[in-house]
């Protein structure tokens, strides 16, 4: 389900490069869902979290910053997004995925389906023209 594709690549190596990452993060979440004999997915659901907070966070200040070096005129819409994706990451309730925790890969996954499908299509794709 989540695969870095050739219509995914910037054309900018350490761009593409963390795409990459994310989809693999992504991939882990996917697959965790389908993992039947873990009963409690609350620590795995809670990791992969904590490991979009961070990375995420580096990604976007290193797309940020080859963005400035370059000039890019549509950085302002770039930053915006990538705030609200953070701002959706932290108010993500722990509470309500360990009550929740189908439910919970669920929404994380139509998330970050939408975002690496319409974000990186629609805005990153236009970085590297």
């Amino acid at each position: 389900m989540f695969e870095m594709k050739e219509e995914y690549l910037t054309g900018i190596t350490e761009v593409d490069d963390q795409h990459r990452e994310l989809f693999r993060i992504a991939k882990e979440a996917y697959e965790l869902l389908n993992q039947d004999f873990i009963a409690d997915k609350y620590d795995h659901i809670v990791a992969i979290i904590e490991e979009l907070r961070n990375y995420t966070k580096k990604h976007f200040a290193d797309e940020e910053a080859y963005m400035e070096s370059i000039g890019y005129k549509r950085m302002f819409t770039q930053k915006m997004e990538h705030n609200q994706f953070i701002e959706k990451l932290e108010e993500i309730n722990l509470d309500d995925i360990d009550n929740n925790q189908v439910e919970s890969l669920l929404k994380i996954l139509e998330f970050l389906d939408y975002w690496l499908g319409h974000h990186i299509l629609e805005n990153d794709i236009l970085i590297g023209k």
